[in-house]
């Protein structure tokens, strides 16, 4: 299988270059060419008119190429000083190099406005602050050339236009960016050429000036996305899911989730807005189970769900499943998929006892026709049930992780953000399916902190800020304004 073909593209010194496709398309295999993770089998990479070899990233930062990954590469219990000096310690006297090195980083942070704090350690960092870490270590590692994938895919929108604002001062010192995402807007906002990508080969290069998100959509998928997809008319049904009162505290009493209360009715998909970090994460891993509430009372289809018998959540989300409650998490790769297993045992997980036949065995043959079956329905590529899930790309890990959830034929779905870092065709596939189970009756619960998924997909919106739920609103009552405010901390009068 052909991962990159032909692939032919320049970019501009002093530029921000935006590359598009769809997931799979080759984008990260073509970068990770670039940064010297592959080995191309033909071509050449030119570098100021010179060609270049490059085997490894070591030879890749050595001419002036850093890459900030979709998923940070920083060690959490370590600070910012040494996560940056980690592989470039420069000798064994690392006290008298450490302060030097300190030195830079705090003139690197004033010229380019990162606001870091070297002596940090990275775990008590925001996200935001986390990737202006990785910007940090490439800058500091002379990088001129800036490769960056999906930057965006975990920041709220007022730590996209700070890392923006960075970017532009970047191009503004002569460093050329290449920047990987799926959110068309972002091309058009900041970018100044584009290369679309599909199938592995290069479909065009445009000026951003001079093109709109239907026509990058277009190249990208080979059709038109459908913007308003059909639904049924709004009729829920009886109560699915309601929540009363619930509370959450953490080990140090500080309040995560305070007076929590709604009702989720079948057929009908209530989503929760808010800003990352504002309790959503937390609530809805109470209601998969995989943490025990404070106090609350929680009642799924007229029964109390069974958290009061347990002393710990060990256990819970897998008795949640059999009664029907299916979870899409919002990091899929720390708590939806196992990177080292294969796709057709990622297809799997959380529902294995079901497919063992009567002697308690595992039907192989079946498994792989299922997975078979799966990936052809929900256009996962590459269709190789064998397969390491890893290496997939996210938005292709992404429709497994819905695929196993969907076909589990749940009541209750709770799914956290859905579309993060998945092409624009792949959001339409996911978006038709989560308006399918609607439609058939399932209860859903959405957490997003993409309003206009939230706009396509709601039904009712929650918005939640500091732990709690600030306001309630119909999907005709939409407002970005009002939701702002809402998002922000003022209560709905």
């Amino acid at each position: 299988m052909q991962a990159n073909a032909d692939v032919s593209f320049s970019i501009a010194k002093g530029s921000i270059h935006g590359l598009v496709g769809e997931n799979g398309a080759g984008k990260s295999t073509l970068m990770s060419i670039l940064y010297g993770y592959y080995r191309a089998d033909s071509g050449q990479i030119l570098l100021d008119g010179q060609a270049q070899s490059i085997r490894t990233s070591q030879e890749a930062i050595r001419l002036g190429i850093g890459m900030v990954h979709q998923h940070f590469m920083l060690v959490e219990n370590m600070t910012v000083l040494d996560n940056v000096m980690l592989g470039a310690e420069g000798g064994f006297k690392l006290a008298a190099q450490r302060a030097t090195v300190e030195a830079q980083l705090r003139a690197i942070c004033t010229r380019y406005r990162l606001d870091v704090d070297p002596l940090a350690t990275i775990a008590e960092l925001s996200v935001g602050a986390q990737q202006r870490v990785e910007i940090l270590k490439q800058i500091y590692r002379s990088a001129n050339i800036l490769i960056l994938d999906e930057p965006t895919a975990v920041l709220t929108a007022q730590e996209t236009a700070s890392l923006f604002d960075i970017l532009r001062l970047f191009k503004e010192q002569g460093k050329t960016i290449i920047l990987i995402t799926h959110k068309l807007q972002e091309i058009l906002d900041i970018t100044d050429t584009v290369t679309v990508m599909r199938g592995g080969r290069v479909i065009g290069a445009v000026p951003t000036a001079g093109t709109t998100k239907e026509e990058l959509a277009n190249m990208m998928v080979g059709r038109p996305i459908e913007n308003n997809l059909p639904r049924a008319p709004y009729h829920p049904g009886a109560p699915v899911l309601t929540v009363e009162n619930l509370q959450l505290q953490d080990a140090q009493h500080v309040q995560l989730l305070a007076d929590i209360g709604f009702t989720l009715r079948a057929g009908e998909i209530v989503a929760i807005a808010g800003v990352s970090g504002n309790g959503q994460s937390e609530l809805m891993e109470i209601l998969a189970g995989m943490r025990l509430p404070t106090t609350g009372k929680l009642t799924y289809l007229g029964q109390e769900l069974p958290y009061g018998r347990r002393h710990d959540a060990d256990g819970l989300p897998l008795a949640f499943r059999e009664l029907g409650i299916a979870h899409v998490p919002e990091d899929r790769l720390r708590d939806g998929v196992v990177k080292s297993f294969s796709v057709m045992h990622n297809t799997i997980l959380g529902y294995q006892d079901k497919l063992k036949n009567r002697w308690g065995l595992f039907d192989f043959k079946a498994i792989a026709a299922r997975c078979a079956g799966l990936m052809k329905k929900f256009d996962v590529r590459p269709a190789n049930g064998d397969l390491r899930i890893g290496l997939l790309s996210g938005g292709n890990q992404q429709k497994v992780v819905i695929a196993r959830e969907v076909l589990a034929q749940p009541k209750l779905m709770l799914v956290g953000q859905p579309t993060r870092g998945v092409d624009i065709g792949t959001i339409e596939s996911i978006h038709t399916q989560l308006l399918a189970l609607r439609d058939a009756g399932v209860a859903i619960l959405l957490v997003s902190v993409e309003l206009e998924e939230v706009r396509a997909l709601a039904d009712r919106i929650l918005v939640m800020c500091g732990g709690r739920i600030t306001g309630e609103l119909k999907i005709e009552e939409f407002d970005t304004t009002r939701i702002g405010l809402l998002m922000g901390g003022m209560h709905k009068s």
